[in-house]
């Protein structure tokens, strides 16, 4: 009998240890199939808050609830076996103070069992960062454009083009990396930004429409798997789901229409229980 291998998942000091070296390939994932086809081919899984618009609809994350990102991060961990998970805390559930966001974030670790939690990282950010991991929570920042913050910044838009968002950010990143952060994502930042941040802060950072300088990338898998119309400009489609979806349905809808299924292959047939002699 064969001894059967047993996978070993990564760590945050797997993902720590990987500043200035081979870039951390991230990507999103909000189910079970899904985690366990990319589970080979990443470092990381971001169970993220973007499940709001990409899975349930929302026309922002703003509205997206604990028990969804529950749900989802329980789903992502069934399916995956190596890739270190990490799991958005949603809108509401860490600005009020530390304590609440240490709450909020044990429950996520306990009922998903994921490695980390990611929060957006604004001025309030660090306090609860430091307050996080002293207590044993695995904090991944994120600056930059914060999509939690739509409402405040006036919709989707880049960040940190002129010089008073710049300095914010800078002071954003630098505070979240001194409160303990393993790693950061940056999103939505000029090049030039995301490479100073790159080489200000000791984490690693994980870039977003930001720089291939970064330490590693993410992006919305559903976006790059194009199974939509539109998608930001720092995406690249490496597939058309869309249209490989758009097909199948339209030839299921005429076979169903046209009687040809379920066809010979499909159908059960009532066993004879004669016995032969």
């Amino acid at each position: 009998m064969s001894k059967q291998v047993q996978v070993r998942r990564k760590t945050v000091r797997d993902i720590a240890a990987a500043k200035n070296g081979v870039p951390l390939v991230c990507l999103t994932a909000y189910d079970a199939p899904t985690a366990a086809l990319m589970d080979d081919h990443v470092d990381l899984i971001l169970v993220g808050d973007s499940v709001g618009m990409v899975v349930h609809g929302l026309q922002s994350t703003v509205g997206v609830t604990m028990e969804m990102m529950i749900m989802h991060g329980q789903a992502v961990m069934r399916g995956s076996q190596q890739a270190f998970i990490v799991v958005d805390m949603p809108f509401g559930s860490y600005e009020t103070n530390p304590d609440v966001a240490f709450l909020n974030a044990a429950r996520i670790m306990k009922e998903t069992g994921c490695q980390a939690v990611k929060i957006e990282s604004g001025a309030y950010a660090a306090e609860a960062v430091r307050h996080m991991v002293d207590r044993g929570i695995p904090v991944m920042a994120h600056v930059g454009l914060r999509p939690q913050a739509v409402n405040v910044a006036g919709g989707f838009r880049a960040m940190g083009r002129n010089d008073a968002e710049r300095e914010r950010v800078l002071d954003e990143a630098r505070k979240a990396d001194e409160a303990g952060c393993f790693a950061m994502v940056i999103e939505g930042v000029s090049e030039d930004l995301a490479i100073e941040i790159t080489k200000m802060v000791s984490c690693p950072t994980i870039g977003i429409g930001a720089s291939a300088q970064c330490d590693g990338q993410v992006i919305v898998t559903n976006d790059m798997l194009g199974q939509f119309d539109w998608v930001p400009k720092f995406v690249r489609k490496n597939a058309d789901l869309r249209g490989v979806m758009s097909q199948a349905f339209e030839k299921y809808a005429a076979e169903v229409r046209d009687r040809s299924f379920p066809g010979e292959k499909e159908v059960y047939r009532l066993q004879s229980d004669k016995k032969s002699s």
